[in-house]
C-alpha cells in the first residue's frame, strides 16, 4: 500500500510480521511475543539500556523515527510503567502500525506525526530517560538529524542521567567519522556497538552510537560489554577514540 512517504508491504515471516518500505526491511513484530527484537541493533540498543538501567525499570523514552515501533512495544512489555513517545513523518503509516500490530495506548505509547529535527526542539529539558534516533531517507540518515544542532536537542531533553542512543550506517566512514566528533563534543562520553568486521570496514552495516553527558563508570563500560557480547550474534564496544574507529582527519 501507498503511505505518506513510502510504499509498504508486509511479509509473514516465522512468528512475526516483516514492515517494508520501498522494499528496505523497517521494522519486524513477533505476533505472540513482544519483547522479541528480531533486528541486531535493536537488541544492541535494548542490552545497553539493560546495563546502564537494570532489565525491567521503566522508561520515559522517546523515539525518533518510529516506522513499526518494535522497540517501543518491546520495552512496553518488559518495563512495566514505561511512557513512550514515537515520532513519525509519514502520517498513513503512524496510523496504519496502530492497526496492523496493535500497539499500547497513550500513555504508554503516543505516535506524534512530525519531522524528528524540528520535533525534538518541542520537547520538554530534563524529561527523557531515553532518546533514540532511527531515521533514515533513502538508506542514509538525514543531516538535519546528524548535526550539531539536532544533538544539542537531544541533549537539552535528557534527565541528567538520560542516554542518547543512534542508529547509523557504515559506509560511508567519513560520515560516521564527523558525527563521532560531534557527538563527542556535545555529548562527552560516547561508546559504539557493533561487529568488528563493520568497524574496520570490511562489510557495510549498522553501528549504535551511546552517548550521555555523565562519563561512564568502569562498572557501567564493563557492564554494557557484557551485555552486547551476551547477545544472539555477539557484539563489542569501542570508546569513541579508539584508533579501529573512523576518525575525522587531523586538524578537522
Amino acid at each position: 500500500m501507498e503511505t505518506s512517504c513510502a510504499t509498504a508491504h508486509l511479509e509473514i515471516r516465522d512468528t512475526g510480521v516483516l514492515l517494508l518500505l520501498d522494499g528496505t526491511e523497517s521494522s519486524w513484530i513477533d505476533l505472540h511475543d513482544p519483547t522479541h527484537l528480531d533486528f541486531e541493533y535493536l537488541q544492541q540498543m535494548d542490552a545497553v539500556v539493560s546495563a546502564l538501567r537494570g532489565p525491567a525499570a521503566p522508561v520515559h523514552a522517546v523515539h525518533l523515527g518510529g516506522a513499526g515501533c518494535a522497540l517501543a512495544r518491546a520495552w512496553d512489555a518488559a518495563r512495566p510503567g514505561s511512557e513512550q513517545l514515537a515520532v513519525e513523518i509519514d502520517a498513513i503509516l503512524a496510523r496504519k502500525v496502530r492497526e496492523w500490530f496493535e500497539l499500547p495506548r497513550a500513555p504508554r505509547l503516543r505516535i506524534r506525526v512530525g519531522d524528528a529535527a524540528r520535533v525534538v526542539r518541542t520537547l520538554h529539558a530534563d524529561s527523557w530517560d531515553v532518546v533514540v534516533r532511527d531515521v533514515f531517507a533513502s538508506g542514509l540518515v538525514p543531516p538535519a538529524c546528524t548535526g550539531r544542532e539536532f544533538l544539542t536537542e537531544c541533549r537539552r531533553v535528557l534527565a541528567p542521567d538520560g542516554v542518547y542512543l543512534a542508529n547509523t550506517v557504515s559506509p560511508p566512514r567519513q560520515a560516521v567519522a564527523a558525527e563521532l566528533a560531534r557527538l563527542r563534543e556535545v555529548f562527552g562520553a560516547v561508546l559504539v556497538v557493533a561487529d568488528a568486521a563493520v568497524v574496520r570496514g570490511r562489510r557495510p552495516g549498522n553501528l549504535v552510537f551511546v552517548a550521555r553527558v555523565q562519563p561512564w563508570t568502569e562498572e557501567e563500560l564493563g557492564e554494557m560489554e557484557r551485555a552486547v557480547r551476551r547477545l544472539p550474534l555477539p557484539v563489542r564496544t569501542w570508546r569513541a577514540d579508539d584508533p579501529e574507529l573512523p576518525q575525522p582527519p587531523a586538524g578537522c
